[in-house]
């Protein structure tokens, strides 16, 4: 059953779509370090989500999914700060789809 907001498949999806975007730039040692912060805070969106879905009670819940909004507030920061560095627009997933196949 294909799910119409599959969280799970989306914050994937959305990780990967930061690995292929930071491939494409020019490693310097500045980037270097924002990229390694860039795809670790935006992989651990979709981690965490994925344990708050496993979570043993309503307070693990809350507790993961709090985890996993402070991970999306770290990405955009990471993503303002490599896109100030590079020059590269913050946008640069607007053509990208997060929607289900």
């Amino acid at each position: 059953m294909i799910k119409l907001y599959d969280l799970e498949e989306r914050t994937a999806r959305f990780a990967e779509a930061v690995i292929d975007a930071v491939k494409k730039l020019t490693i310097t040692p500045i980037n270097k370090r924002l990229i390694e912060q860039l795809v670790g805070s935006s992989g651990s969106i979709g981690a965490n989500y994925c344990e708050a879905n496993e979570s043993e009670s309503k307070k693990d819940f809350i507790h993961k999914m709090t985890i996993a909004k402070k991970e999306i507030k770290e990405t955009k920061h990471w993503l303002r700060l490599l896109a100030r560095n590079t020059g590269i627009a913050v946008n640069f997933f607007q053509n990208y789809s997060f929607k289900q196949k």
